[in-house]
């Protein structure tokens, strides 16, 4: 914030005036006791927080605990595709076409592509659909992105 000019009747510059101390600056000045009401926004001189902060209705705590990260066993996510114009490429038996079944898998840090002919018991591996992925938490995200390029309906 810049300054800025306080003028006084007739357009005259009014002298500087120090501001009325309140809460604990004023008890200070006073050599009054404590203050009353918040003396600070949640936050301690150290930067440690002063008390966990209600947010009633908002069905949370601003000073929680994040939830425990999804245990770190393997995990997947299926769901039926239908391959678009040149089918899907596949590192095993190359091109597979029409109705399939794409495999989101998470293990040990990396996610993997699979498909399969739907209702087929052969899994193959898409061509380029391995990388890493050490939150296992991004698994929804990597598999909603595969459907949405893999899967062409209407070609």
């Amino acid at each position: 914030m810049g300054e800025q000019a306080v003028t006084g009747a007739g357009g005259t510059p009014t002298p500087q005036q120090t501001p009325a101390a309140t809460g604990e600056a004023a008890a200070a000045a006073t050599g009054g006791g404590t203050a009353t009401g918040p003396t600070s926004a949640g936050m301690t001189a150290d930067g440690a927080p002063s008390a966990p902060a209600d947010v009633s209705g908002a069905g949370m705590s601003a000073d929680t605990t994040p939830p425990a990260a999804p245990a770190g066993g393997p995990q997947q996510r299926t769901a039926d595709i239908t391959a678009g114009p040149g089918g899907v490429m596949t590192d095993e038996v190359g091109v597979v076409t029409g109705e399939l079944t794409l495999r989101t898998e998470w293990a040990d840090g990396r996610v993997t592509l699979r498909v399969q002919y739907k209702d087929a018991d052969e899994w193959y591996v898409v061509t380029g659909g391995r990388a890493p992925l050490a939150d296992p938490s991004g698994l929804d995200a990597v598999h909603t992105v595969a459907v949405g390029l893999l899967n062409r309906p209407e070609g």
